[in-house]
Parts: structure tokens; C-alpha cells; sequence
């Protein structure tokens, strides 16, 4: 099934470039190498490369197989595929799941992206030179705190990413990831040379990669788990719709593979920039937004050409957020351009238009709506049961994509090309050997669906809820 009018990319190389654009992001530069750090090392990236070929590869591959069969927007895409296999059309909802799901995600996203475009100008200005911890805490405060400056950071960062999508796939999608992807990873050598300057180059490494076996835990399993699923942009229809540009004549078990090759390696190369320079300065090794925005800049700041590679680093950090972002929208505007037959740029206006008005939400809950917060917890006999606390819009827009719709789309994508495609197209699609195809279709099958539920339990807190019963 084929669309001979769709457009495609040019080759192999820039859909593998787009893909781990689409994969690599703010999560590669500080959440991978920090709980990798916090998880044995050595022995947390071995077993993280095991979720990776049992999860992350099966549902990528079955994704891109996906879109490519059905060469329309993930929720036609979904409809087609369900008739050819007779199945109910009501399968859309999958569609329906990813174009959703990446809409609402780069309404917030765009927001966090703009905090790092801010930061460029503020490094290459000098402005954390010589401050304290406290000014720096300050600094990152004033920016949040400023409603109409993360507007205008949000709609400058929402703006490049709709200009790009607006010139198509050969014209945007496709010359945006030959030259910043290229760039990201120059970014990230010239930035490692820097990193084995500080003179702690090697016991960064030994944090990343030194093999820690009692350091593994469940928690640190499951951590494993969850990130092998999130870091390939799995379940938001980004990985579909770009597989549905994918010519017929690439592999899509290799590009899969070089995908979640590329995407770990970016990770690995952004903890062996980041653990040196924070070791140099004595500085914590803390997760989350703390690291890239507080605990960084204090760092460069107070090193030797620290405004340089200080502002290349967030140069870097918004390319990661760049490619990203124009990959969490193309579903939906694809979308927008089957359905009511308008083109290309006016969808991607209206689109980008909508994003940025959902976006102003995530803005306030960082200042004018902080105060405004829910709470879901349930009580019982053995205690709390905490599903939000204190939650803004922000972390309920995050909460609801990340602990319920990606999860739900990658098992959907894991249970439909398993079970219901027929083995005839799937077969067709993937063109690999006998043996690799009953390995994939029973990974697909039977172990990634179980991962990815456990996946969904645990970050919707309710393994912790059975322990704590369990315990009691």
C-alpha cells in the first residue's frame, strides 16, 4: 500500500537523521546520564541496552512498519490498515492517540525549549560569570517568573519549529535534520574535548560507566525500563508519520537499529560532557531542570572559557529541543491537511497557532496560575495512594502524556502489528529473515506488551502502591 504521490525522504541516512532527531532531546542531556550515574554505571547501560533490543526496537520497527504500509497521517493510516486486515475502523483511535499526544506534549515542550534559547544570550553575555549559587538560582527565578518573557521565548522557539514543518518534507523536515543534526553532533565533540580539560574527564567516565552491580535495584530496573520505551519517541506518532515517508527499498530493521544507536550514544557523549565539568566544581550531581539550568551555569561561569562553551552547550541543548519539536507536530498537521484539504503552510499555521495557545497554560502554571493545583490521592487501609500532588498545568499536561497516552499508544502500536496485521504485510514490510521475523514477532507480542504495561503501572505509582501494600 502505497501513496506514489506522498512525498519521501531522499535516503536511508536522512530518515535515520530525522528519527534520532526526533528521539534525541532535553531527556537525552540530563535524564539518561543521571540515572545511569545513580544506577550501577557500567551495569545500568547494559541492562537498559537489554530494554532497548526487548522494547524499544520492537515497537519502533513494528511503528515505522506501520506508517510505511499505510503512507497516510497515523489516524488514516490506522483506519486503512484496519480495513486491509478486517479489522474495526475504530483502530483510528491509535492514530488519534500519537496526533494528540505530540500536540499536547510540544505545547509544553516549546515552553522548556525556550527556557533553553533564553539561556543562550545570558551565557554568551557573560551573565553567570563569577555568581554564587544563590544568583544563579535567582537568575533561572526571574526568567520563569516573567510571564511575557516566556511568551516570547515560547513563540520565537514555536515559530522556527512551524517554519520548518511548513516547507514540507524534502524542503523543511529533510534539509533541517541534514544540517542540525550534523551540527549537534559537532557540538557535542567540541564540547567533550572541553569536558577532558577540566581534569576530571576520567572520573566522569568511571560515574557513567563503571559496573556497579549492587547498585541495581528494581527501581533502577524498571527506570531502564521506562526510558528504553520514552528516549525513541515511541507512541506519539512522530516514529509513524515519519515511517510513512520511509521508500520501500530501506530496511527498516537496520535504520531501527541505527536510530537507537545514535540516540544512545548521544546520551552517553552528553553525561561524559556534563559529570566532568560538575565534578571540577564540586557541584551535585542533581536530576531534572536543577541540572541544566541552575547547576551548569554556575559551573561555566566560574571556569576558564566557560561563557564559550557555556553557550555552545545551550546552542546544543536547543538544536536537541529543535528537531525534537518538529517531529512532535508533523502528525498533527498532516492531519489537519487530509481532513480538510487546505495546504501545507495554512495547516501548519492553524496548528502551530493552537499549540501556542496551549502553551500559554504551561507558562502560567510557572507564575501567574502557580497557585492554581490539583491533588488525586486515594486512601485506603494501607495508606496513600498519591496520584497528583499539588499539580499545575504543566505537570498535568506531563502527567497525562507520559504516564497514560505514550504507554497506552506503544501498546496498542505492540498488540495491533503483533496479533491483528496480517503476517503476509508484516512480513512484506520488514523483509528480514525467517528467523529474525519470528524473533521480532515474538518480542512484539509477548515481551514488549508486558514491559510496556509494567512500564504504565510504575509510573502511574501503582507499583509503588502494591509494595507499600504488600510491605504492610
Amino acid at each position: 500500500m502505497s501513496d506514489g504521490k506522498r512525498e519521501q525522504w531522499s535516503s536511508r541516512l536522512v530518515f535515520i537523521l530525522a528519527a534520532t532527531g526526533s528521539a534525541v532531546g532535553l531527556g537525552n542531556i540530563w535524564k539518561f546520564p543521571y540515572i545511569t550515574g545513580e544506577n550501577g554505571g557500567g551495569a545500568f547501560v547494559l541492562i537498559y541496552l537489554l530494554c532497548i533490543a526487548s522494547i524499544g526496537l520492537p515497537i519502533m520497527m513494528a511503528e515505522i512498519m506501520l506508517g510505511r504500509r499505510g503512507r497516510e497521517d497515523p489516524v488514516s493510516t490506522m483506519k486503512k490498515l484496519a480495513k486491509e486486515s478486517g479489522h474495526s475502523s475504530a483502530w483510528g483511535i491509535l492514530g488519534w492517540l500519537g496526533v494528540i499526544a505530540g500536540f499536547l506534549i510540544l505545547s509544553y515542550y516549546s515552553v522548556i525549549a525556550g527556557w533553553a534559547m533564553a539561556y543562550v544570550p545570558k551565557m554568551a553575555s557573560a551573565t553567570f560569570s563569577g555568581l554564587n549559587a544563590t544568583q544563579v538560582d535567582t537568575v533561572f527565578s526571574e526568567l520563569v517568573s516573567n510571564p511575557m518573557l516566556l511568551i516570547f521565548w515560547h513563540s520565537l522557539f514555536l515559530f522556527l519549529t512551524m517554519t520548518i514543518v511548513a516547507k514540507g518534507v524534502r524542503g523543511g523536515l529533510e534539509k533541517a535534520v541534514t544540517y542540525l543534526m550534523p551540527m549537534l553532533f559537532i557540538l557535542l565533540i567540541i564540547l567533550i574535548f572541553y569536558a577532558m580539560d577540566t581534569g576530571y574527564f576520567m572520573q566522569g567516565v568511571h560515574y557513567l560507566f563503571n559496573p556497579d552491580f549492587s547498585k541495581i535495584s528494581t527501581d533502577g530496573v524498571l527506570s531502564a525500563m521506562g526510558h528504553a520505551f520514552f528516549t525513541l519517541s515511541l507512541g506519539m506518532g512522530a516514529i509513524m508519520v515519519y515511517g510513512s515517508y520511509l521508500p520501500n527499498k530501506t530496511s527498516i530493521a537496520q535504520a531501527s537499529i541505527a536510530v537507537a544507536f545514535m540516540d544512545t550514544l548521544v546520551a552517553l557523549l552528553a553525561g561524559m560532557i556534563i559529570f566532568p565539568i560538575v565534578f571540577a566544581n564540586s557541584l551535585e550531581t542533581g536530576a531534572g531542570p536543577g541540572l541544566i539550568f541552575k547547576t551548569l551555569p554556575l559551573a561555566f561561569g566560574n571556569m576558564n572559557y566557560g561563557t564559550l562553551f557555556g553557550t555552545l552547550f545551550f546552542v546544543l541543548l536547543v538544536f536537541a529541543a529543535w528537531t525534537s519539536s518538529i517531529s512532535l507536530i508533523e502528525p498533527a498537521v498532516t492531519w489537519v491537511i487530509k481532513t480538510f484539504k487546505i495546504s501545507r503552510l495554512k495547516a501548519s499555521i492553524i496548528t502551530g497557532f493552537l499549540v501556542w495557545l496551549m502553551g500559554l497554560m504551561t507558562v502560567f502554571s510557572f507564575n501567574l496560575a502557580s497557585d492554581f493545583t490539583i491533588s488525586s490521592v486515594i486512601s485506603t487501609t494501607h495508606g496513600e495512594f498519591v496520584i497528583l500532588k499539588n499539580a499545575t498545568a504543566f505537570d498535568l499536561l506531563d502527567y497525562l502524556t507520559s504516564n497514560i497516552m505514550l504507554p497506552l499508544g506503544g501498546l496498542m502500536i505492540a498488540i495491533y502489528a503483533g496479533w491483528l496485521m496480517k503476517s503476509q504485510y508484516s512480513r512484506a514490510e520488514l523483509d528480514i529473515s525467517i528467523f529474525w521475523y519470528r524473533l521480532w514477532l515474538f518480542l512484539v507480542r509477548y515481551i514488549a506488551p508486558v514491559m510496556v504495561i509494567v512500564v504504565f503501572l510504575n509510573a502511574m505509582g501503582i507499583i509503588a502502591f502494591i509494595r507499600t501494600v504488600v510491605e504492610a
